[in-house]
């Protein structure tokens, strides 16, 4: 039996699909960001990062890096255990209050990351209801997909940011049926944003419960960072958020906050709480530095929208078709995975900028797109320089200017 030859069928499929993926081996400079050392196969070289989900620049804030040394100097480094062998150490502990209180909530539940946050919370959450139904958009991230998979519940997807759709779904599940609506607030391929409001209206209207993975707006939306939620008023509706501290917050992990007994209830019986490894302490303080920061600070959240607008900006006027955004996420509508990922490859290795293609499954088939994300250190040379760039690119693909497509409108 040749077993290396079913993973290199499995290979070849992506390849022949052009969905096989390459990874970059880059190496950020603290202090230079969004400048970063590209480790390519000719030898290293200057790039500038346009692409990261360390939207406001925090994994190189002197707070957080200041905090991350000055603990790991004092306590070490790894956790030492699950949260219920002797990893529930103090720095975790504090950065769960911080936490809890950035939302309104009473408690916080730290994992390892938001995908296992999601992916162990939703299904959780979903198993200790009885008949629950999970009403789920249909852009919901992977992660939360697999939490709605794995509760082995009932499901019925209703269409992306429909609140309509979800009315209809709701009334057709009756008054004493249990229901459990899962959205994002800030969908981050194509940068729109969930009506919460109206969404929390219909929860209260027909007695369904809230969950919703504020992931790309932790940090960036709303007086004290909390996300859209907080922006649009609605932190206190809704049931239970949940939250990255590996994009704006510039550390590692995810997060559900919500009611004592809603968090009580998923410690006790996540498994993908029970059995891992707890954040290390190192981490969880870094965290907490970024958190604390981001609630007094609005200069960064300010600067980061006026970069982004900027971006838009600059490559709309250049002809360059910009999907419509109301938010960070700067898409940029390709529509061909070929010459999407040969987009990339070029920006890479003739202009020193990276930007990694956007390809099937992460969006639908012919909505390839390149997903350009401004940080608050991208100044108006880089932005301009990034401009000159993708049409010499485009030109060179033969890509047309000013082309609208169905996922841009």
């Amino acid at each position: 039996m040749n077993y290396s030859q079913f993973f290199q069928t499995a290979l070849n499929r992506l390849h022949d699909e052009r969905r096989y993926r390459v990874f970059a081996d880059l190496e950020r400079i603290a202090g230079r960001f969004p400048h970063a050392t590209w480790h390519s196969p000719k030898g290293s070289r200057n790039v500038v990062i346009w692409c990261s989900n360390d939207y406001l620049g925090m994994g190189q804030h002197p707070k957080v890096v200041g905090a991350m040394v000055e603990t790991a100097t004092r306590v070490g480094t790894g956790a030492g255990g699950t949260r219920n062998i002797a990893g529930t150490h103090h720095p975790l502990v504090q950065l769960e209050a911080e936490l809890a209180d950035l939302h309104g909530k009473e408690a916080s539940l730290l994992f390892t990351s938001g995908y296992v946050s999601n992916q162990t919370g939703i299904s959780t959450l979903a198993k200790l209801i009885p008949n629950c139904l999970i009403l789920s958009d249909a852009l919901n991230h992977n992660s939360m997909i697999e939490g709605v998979r794995q509760a082995g519940c009932d499901r019925q997807i209703f269409r992306h940011n429909d609140v309509a759709h979800l009315e209809e779904l709701l009334i057709a599940a009756g008054p004493d049926r249990p229901k459990l609506i899962v959205c994002e607030s800030l969908y981050s391929m194509d940068g729109d944003v969930a009506p919460l409001g109206k969404i929390c209206d219909l929860a209260e209207k027909y007695g369904a419960m809230t969950y919703v993975d504020e992931v790309h707006a932790v940090g960036m939306y709303g007086p004290r960072g909390g996300g859209i939620a907080e922006r649009d008023g609605v932190m206190h509706r809704i049931d239970v958020l949940e939250g990255t501290l590996a994009k704006a917050f510039g550390c590692l992990g995810g997060y559900i906050a919500g009611r004592t007994e809603i968090i009580d209830a998923v410690r006790s019986y996540a498994p993908g709480f029970i059995f891992t490894t707890a954040l290390p302490p190192a981490i969880c303080s870094a965290a907490t530095a970024a958190i604390r920061h981001l609630k007094t600070s609005s200069w960064e959240r300010e600067r980061h929208q006026d970069r982004a607008a900027r971006t838009k900006a600059i490559l709309t006027a250049a002809g360059l078709p910009v999907m419509s955004s109301d938010t960070h996420i700067v898409p940029l509508f390709v529509g061909d995975p070929e010459k999407c990922k040969r987009a990339s490859d070029l920006l890479l290795e003739d202009h020193g900028i990276y930007i990694q293609p956007i390809n099937y499954p992460t969006v639908a088939k012919g909505t390839e797109r390149l997903r350009i994300t401004p940080s608050p250190y991208h100044d108006d040379g880089l932005i301009d320089a990034l401009a000159e760039a993708l049409l010499q690119v485009w030109d060179r693909l033969g890509l047309p200017l000013h082309q609208k497509s169905l996922a841009a409108e």
